[in-house]
């Protein structure tokens, strides 16, 4: 059997169990702020996080236009955030 890292065998436990899904929508949620900025955060009512799909609520048009737009930019924000490839496609509602 071979070595491996305490912070190794704590991912793969996170992963096996199903938890590393759980903490990532966590941490979406907490560092939401951080990531698109004071503005867009305040005018999104929800943000969800399953099976790499960011789904993204708001009322407010303009603001659904422009991350239509800014889609791309924001995934590749989102993961570099996160240091992971988190995020694969995003809905805007």
């Amino acid at each position: 059997m071979g070595q491996m890292s305490i912070g190794d065998a704590i991912k793969q436990v996170l992963e096996s169990n199903g938890w590393k899904q759980r903490m990532l929508q966590i941490r979406m949620r907490t560092d939401w702020e951080k990531i698109v900025g004071k503005t867009i955060a305040k005018y999104t009512q929800e943000v969800h996080l399953y099976n790499r799909i960011l789904t993204i609520t708001t009322t407010v048009a303009p603001l659904k236009q422009e991350l239509r737009y800014a889609k791309d930019q924001l995934i590749q924000s989102i993961n570099q955030h996160f240091g992971e490839a988190v995020v694969k496609d995003i809905q805007i509602k």
